[in-house]
């Protein structure tokens, strides 16, 4: 026979699982909705970057995806930016995109570390 102390220990479990559960399908709907987001946003970046880029200067920046992911994400950006605001002229050539990818590796800087 359990005790009134037992019953009680076990409610209280019951009621940390619920708990547990709901927060755990909480966080996973979260994460849905976000990856989601996420998916939206690369669609519509893709799009905008086939009417910015032509296909070859799309491929140069897939090429540079696959080596600098995030110098990439940058281009992109700035492109569509400038894109949108008008200050460059579409579409973008290749050599166009050689030519601005060269002069933002110029400015960047490097830093190097030297052992003595």
């Amino acid at each position: 026979m359990m005790s009134e102390d037992d019953e009680y220990a076990d409610e209280e479990l019951e009621a940390i699982r619920r708990r547990r559960y709901s927060d755990l399908q909480r966080s996973g709907y979260e994460e849905q909705r976000q990856a989601e987001a996420r998916r939206q946003f690369e669609a519509q970046k893709q799009a905008a970057l086939k009417q910015i880029l032509t296909p070859e200067a799309r491929q140069r920046l897939t090429n540079i995806r696959m080596v600098k992911p995030e110098f990439a994400d940058q281009v992109e950006v700035q492109l569509i930016q400038l894109a949108q605001s008008g200050r460059i002229k579409v579409p973008i050539t290749d050599d166009q995109l050689k030519e601005a990818l060269a002069r933002l590796q110029s400015q960047r800087k490097e830093i190097r570390i030297r052992r003595a």
